[in-house]
């Protein structure tokens, strides 16, 4: 792949860059998990800085809900596949790149052959079941992962697997935080998220990438920066210069049972099952599509009622919450007929 050399002159003019590093980043090969607030910022400007091989892999669709800090989308894209959608628009930003959509969901079954074609992987997911699948991929196979995280004003960075001079790695995310229940941890639409933190921490992780690949600079390794978006203020606690955790194998992923806006509508018509909102009384008070109404936190509160052999579709704003509630109904009452509705209310209205 040739490389245009006046596109990326005022980078190539930095002290200690110059052609080298930029050839560097165009023989590198970037792989971005999760085309949302952090991945479309974090695309963007490494497809500006010419990565020469810039693959996304997500396999949800554009929300309305999500524009505020989607910055690669549109009003008119909602509904379409979002890694499809992120190539194009990069492709226009840089068309002297090569960019690559993974239209697919993340599983144990596939994480190992996808980040072994790459030089350094982009954690930017919004759900703990990937976040620590990739972590463990990447701890497998000896590629470094840089992480961020967002939530309401504060945002998290740090860039973990890292080869120290002695052959070790550096820590991962397992070294900080060994295991969450997600069940109980709110997502953006329910906590809210302002949307410049997410322009702010996706770049802060395209700068780690570009760190690592030139060389250049401190690498967040066996770190984590904390930015607090309300102060301006940010932070860096150091975890150690290796790992304490000892990763030999995959967790096997989840299969979350879902349903389709159009089925949904369908059984309803037909009164084959019904629906479950598990949002707050906040989220209910704006819009309300009928159904139960049990908010995530309470759910072990009824499980009489969850397991009373009705089919039941659960959903919130995006199709997360409920992924992620019906992954735990289903691990208590395997033979629960429970559901998560894909793309949440977002594609409800889009249908």
């Amino acid at each position: 792949m040739s490389l245009d050399l006046s596109r990326y002159s005022c980078q190539m003019a930095l002290p200690g860059f110059g052609e080298a590093a930029q050839q560097q980043l165009n023989n590198a090969k970037v792989l971005i998990v999760g085309a949302g607030g952090l991945g479309c910022p974090a695309a963007q400007y490494l497809a500006a800085a010419g990565i020469g091989t810039l693959s996304i892999a997500d396999n949800d669709v554009v929300s309305t809900s999500n524009l505020h800090r989607q910055v690669l989308f549109g009003p008119a894209d909602a509904g379409q596949k979002k890694a499809v959608v992120a190539v194009e628009r990069l492709n226009q930003q840089n068309p002297g790149i090569k960019i690559i959509a993974h239209d697919q969901r993340v599983t144990s079954t596939n994480v190992m052959a996808l980040v072994g074609q790459y030089d350094i992987v982009v954690d930017c997911t919004d759900n703990f079941e990937t976040r620590y699948l990739l972590n463990d991929a990447c701890v497998l196979s000896g590629i470094p992962l840089v992480y961020g995280a967002i939530y309401q004003f504060e945002g998290q960075v740090a860039v973990w697997n890292v080869k120290n001079p002695n052959g070790k790695p550096s820590p991962n995310y397992r070294d900080l935080f060994p295991q969450v229940n997600a069940t109980h941890i709110p997502d953006c639409a329910e906590g809210g998220v302002i949307p410049t933190l997410a322009g702010i921490i996706g770049c802060m992780q395209a700068n780690e990438v570009i760190k690592y690949l030139t060389q250049t600079g401190d690498v967040l390794a066996g770190k984590v920066l904390i930015f607090d978006s309300q102060t301006m203020q940010s932070r860096v606690i150091k975890i150690g210069a290796i790992t304490k955790t000892n990763i030999t194998a995959l967790v096997p992923t989840s299969d979350i049972p879902t349903i389709t806006v159009a089925e949904v509508k369908e059984g309803l018509k037909n009164k084959t099952l019904e629906l479950l909102d598990i949002r707050t009384d906040q989220e209910r008070d704006t819009i309300d599509i009928g159904g139960e109404h049990i908010e995530s936190d309470e759910l072990e509160d009824n499980w009489d009622y969850i397991n009373n052999g009705t089919t039941k579709v659960l959903y919130c704003s995006s199709g997360k919450r409920s992924g992620e509630a019906v992954k735990m109904i289903k691990q208590k009452f395997p033979n629960a007929k429970v559901f998560s509705m894909e793309g949440g209310l977002g594609a409800w209205f889009n249908q």
